[in-house]
């Protein structure tokens, strides 16, 4: 059966000089290949995972009212909560059948890139929700540093060639309620296909199946993360960057079978953005006879106001 590669984040973080080869090997060719991995020890222990999921579900079962308190819609969606049906995928008129809540960067130092980012949206109604999705944000944080330190190797750049683009990043956590399905859906799709925006995204495994993604041979594949495991994969940003050499694969999520209808799924996505001046030029060495250059030259703000007007968030 086809599935994406498992790599060992602990393998690069922690081990020695051969370890470290292998796992920037293993992952730029995955990367290449299908845009997906999952990956094991990734930075929060299980016990965490099961409390921030717990905090999530808590945070969506309150009534629509108390959660409508907590969206600012002039935010377009970058921070507090989204209400249902709102955000729709590249492309596609129809709206995506879930609502979410995203938690932002906390800039701490002097960074004047602060000014830049709307304060984020505590929920008083749940005094431990914010806590806890900065504590998980911050641990991905970390992750996808090291993450994409392996990938600057695999592209031949300086190891640190991204630490100063994603300090202090616009990067975004989103918790995500597809609520029951109580009717007939007019499709099969909860989340419309498209692909992320960002350079990469941490998944923490969904609490229930139908995230697929667009193989090279046109078949959807169906990605179920293991114990202990988490879904990363690469966004148009870093695709653009590297001029198509890593990919940005396109998936969905569909709906469950008809007898799990009554129940809800919820998802966690960190998606790891640079700061707004990053410049996305596709890299030299990505570019070729073979491989002409596909994007024109742009800033990751840029792209980001782009993407998020073509996807219903910003007008």
């Amino acid at each position: 059966m086809k599935t994406i590669p498992t790599v060992d984040l602990a393998q690069y973080r922690d081990g020695d000089a051969a370890q470290k080869s292998a796992f920037v090997k293993q992952l730029g060719e995955a990367y290449e290949e299908w845009g997906f991995v999952k990956v094991k020890n990734h930075g929060l222990s299980q016990a965490e995972i099961d409390n921030l999921y717990d905090e999530v579900k808590q945070f969506f079962s309150l009534d629509v009212d108390t959660k409508y308190s907590y969206e600012d819609k002039e935010l377009a969606g970058q921070r507090g909560y989204t209400s249902f049906g709102r955000e729709h995928a590249k492309g596609s008129d129809a709206p995506d059948l879930k609502e979410f809540y995203q938690w932002g960067q906390t800039v701490t130092d002097e960074d004047p890139i602060k000014d830049e980012y709307p304060n984020n949206i505590m929920v008083d109604k749940r005094p431990s929700f914010g806590p806890t999705l900065r504590s998980a944000y911050e641990k991905f944080e970390e992750s996808g540093n090291h993450l994409l330190r392996a990938i600057a190797v695999y592209l031949e750049l300086p190891e640190d060639y991204f630490d100063a683009k994603i300090k202090n990043g616009n990067s975004i956590l989103r918790a995500i309620h597809y609520p029951p399905i109580t009717e007939e859906p007019k499709n099969a799709i909860r989340a419309e296909q498209h692909e992320d925006i960002d350079l990469i995204t941490l998944l923490i495994g969904a609490s229930a199946d139908g995230l697929q993604l667009l193989t090279k041979d046109n078949e959807w594949l169906a990605i179920n993360a293991g114990p202990g495991e988490i879904v990363v994969n690469v966004g148009d940003m870093l695709q653009r960057l590297t001029n198509n050499r890593l990919k940005s694969t396109t998936h969905r999520v569909v709906n469950p079978p008809r007898e799990k209808w009554g129940s809800s799924r919820y998802s966690i996505p960190f998606f790891l953005h640079p700061r707004s001046e990053m410049d996305l030029t596709c890299l030299n060495s990505c570019i070729s006879d073979d491989r002409p250059k596909a994007y024109s030259d742009m800033t990751a703000g840029e792209y980001l106001d782009e993407r998020l007007r073509e996807i219903g968030l910003k007008k």
